[in-house]
């Protein structure tokens, strides 16, 4: 596709290639020869979450290098570790394509900017048309989230057991969290601090405040498998409210959380289809 054309289908043909996509998503992307044949539809009340295989989509570089803008390259290139450029420029090339096919234009065309706390969004022209997105990725595993609403976060972590999580919770968690950690047997102590880390992670990426809210004054459950997982807001005990927080599936060896402003969300994800 070159620069400046747009995905054009016949209504006919629009209609029920969007229809087939919906039911069958490919959303676990693995193939480096993966493409998109439709638009997307992405209705109001739905949040798709796409996960992708850095390591196996890595063998593509080459090609998802042409789908990035020339500042993205220049970034690129200046990586020293080959496996992190790859991670970084299969990632952004996924994220334009996807962006492309819920917005029926080319992804090269797709520009992007930051809000003031650094959360990147489209840009004009593009953001117009009402599509949020958020990216994470740990390891091998990358999760791409997209909404209709405005305030989205996700984030994923690769539980590891080569940290002190008892001395990072004293230092970042909130008391209630620490208590909550300490409650945990030790088998499963590793697990539980990151989903808590991946659950506050996803929360302040959706407020798109970064660094600039303390992880210690908000507390998130730490147990698996909860439906809204944000307990507890300060200094304004009411914007708890506000929030769906929940978790996600992210793959073995992976947990992931996702975060979006409003009342609960319906999820169609990529752990709807085999590996």
């Amino acid at each position: 596709m070159r620069e400046g054309d747009s995905l054009n289908f016949s209504h006919s043909q629009r209609v029920w290639m969007v229809d087939e996509l919906a039911n069958n998503p490919p959303m676990n992307i693995s193939d480096p020869a993966f493409h998109l044949t439709a638009l997307l539809a992405l209705p109001e009340d739905e949040v798709q979450l796409w996960r992708l295989d850095l390591e196996s989509l890595g063998a593509g570089e080459e090609r998802w290098q042409e789908l990035l803008s020339r500042d993205e390259r220049a970034r690129a290139a200046r990586f020293l570790v080959a496996r992190v450029r790859q991670q970084f420029v299969t990632t952004r090339a996924l994220l334009r394509m996807l962006l492309g096919g819920y917005l029926g234009v080319d992804p090269v065309r797709l520009a992007f900017r930051q809000l003031a706390k650094n959360k990147p969004i489209l840009a004009p022209p593009h953001a117009e048309n009402g599509i949020s997105f958020n990216v994470a990725h740990s390891a091998r595993v990358a999760l791409l989230a997209f909404s209709r609403r405005p305030e989205i976060g996700v984030d994923v972590e690769q539980v590891r057991r080569d940290v002190d999580v008892e001395a990072i919770a004293r230092r970042f968690f909130s008391p209630h969290e620490q208590e909550q950690l300490a409650a945990v047997t030790a088998d499963d102590k590793f697990e539980a601090f990151f989903r808590c880390w991946t659950r506050k992670e996803a929360y302040i990426k959706a407020k798109g405040e970064g660094l600039w809210l303390p992880l210690d004054q908000f507390d998130v459950c730490v147990a698996a498998g909860a439906d809204n997982v944000l307990l507890a807001t300060r200094p304004d005990g009411s914007e708890a409210a506000r929030w769906s927080l929940r978790e996600v599936a992210a793959g073995p060896g992976y947990v992931a959380a996702l975060c979006v402003a409003g009342p609960a969300f319906r999820l169609r994800d990529w752990s709807r289809l085999a590996f």
